[in-house]
């Protein structure tokens, strides 16, 4: 259980008019609404010194405070899973996430995760939020992920992904040939009736990803994608959204696309690529503790390689 802590802000004036619940998820995107709107039902939060209603009206220049309660771990437990760990030092820890591994206990997935993981690494974690989790990676998208040790390393690190500080590049293959890269500047959203899905909403919240070719197949391109916000699936959103949807994604892919005049190898390496073909491939923040710049690189895993080399020998064969 952690110590109860506070937080204020001052409504700015691109909220003013909306709900409270709706401000507060604004104001402090790593909470999620429905905690925020938990925590004002039970009477965490003050809006100019009252007890306020979620849906009340917030106006410019607002006094919002609110008393955090303690957060209870559940049953949180301490498993020997082993972790690929990039870097570690006394504040943070880099990570390179297999495919496979949920980040954080939820619904279905109570044990097993890279939570239960770090406790078992670092057990010290159990007295900070989420183990020190300041950011996740889809289960099914490897690659690198950052995890504070000390809770001035976790405020730092939220207040560096607010801020966009924290540079992420991604490694995709998408279906379709893109003829050069660009920008991709959609908000994203709940879908209005899948609500385990997210979309491209005008309701959603702000979200920036630049991507550039790497290179391109027959049917399929290599892409690096550069992440300036960090909304849910905003890549595979993203991509889908630009009528390129990532190979594999179980959710936004679509059919399973396989050129005309494949051969066998490359039709066995589609069919039984059973995951989104996304690796978070580069990672670069300032370090909590000294703000020099620190970056991490990590090699492209084994499954999305093979599916690199099957898509360029069939690109070479039918050029030949």
């Amino acid at each position: 259980m952690s110590a109860e802590k506070e937080l204020s802000s001052r409504i700015p004036p691109a909220l003013a008019g909306q709900r409270l619940d709706q401000a507060l998820a604004a104001l402090f995107p790593d909470i999620t609404r429905s905690r925020l709107q938990q925590w004002i039902a039970g009477g965490h939060v003050r809006l100019n010194g009252r007890l306020p209603r979620k849906r009340d009206k917030v106006l410019e220049g607002d006094a919002v405070e609110i008393r955090v309660p303690p957060l209870v771990h559940g049953d949180w437990k301490a498993q020997p899973i082993p972790l690929e760990i990039v870097h570690e030092d006394g504040e943070i820890l880099v990570i390179d996430k297999p495919q496979g591994l949920v980040v954080h206990p939820g619904a279905g997935n109570p044990e097993g995760t890279l939570l239960n993981a770090l406790l078992s690494h670092a057990p010290e974690l159990a007295a900070l939020p989420r183990a020190g989790i300041v950011h996740r990676l889809d289960k099914d998208t490897s690659g690198l992920l950052v995890v504070a040790k000390t809770e001035r390393a976790r405020q730092n690190l939220i207040g560096q992904l607010q801020e966009h500080v924290v540079e992420r590049e991604y490694l995709a293959i998408v279906n379709g040939v893109m003829v050069a890269g660009g920008t991709v500047e959609a908000p994203i959203g709940r879908h209005h009736s899948r609500r385990t899905h997210m979309a491209v909403s005008a309701h959603g919240k702000p979200a920036v990803s630049h991507y550039r070719v790497v290179k391109k197949y027959r049917a399929h391109t290599l892409v690096q994608v550069k992440l300036e916000s960090g909304r849910t699936h905003q890549i595979r959103v993203h991509m889908a959204h630009l009528h390129y949807p990532v190979v594999g994604d179980p959710v936004y892919g679509g059919r399973l696309k396989i050129p005309a005049g494949a051969g066998e190898r490359l039709k066995k390496v589609l069919h039984d690529f059973k995951r989104q073909a996304l690796h978070a491939l580069k990672l670069s923040l300032a370090h909590p503790a000294t703000g020099k710049r620190v970056r991490w690189a990590t090699s492209v895993p084994e499954d999305m390689s093979e599916l690199m080399e099957a898509l360029a020998q069939d690109t070479k064969a039918h050029s030949d």
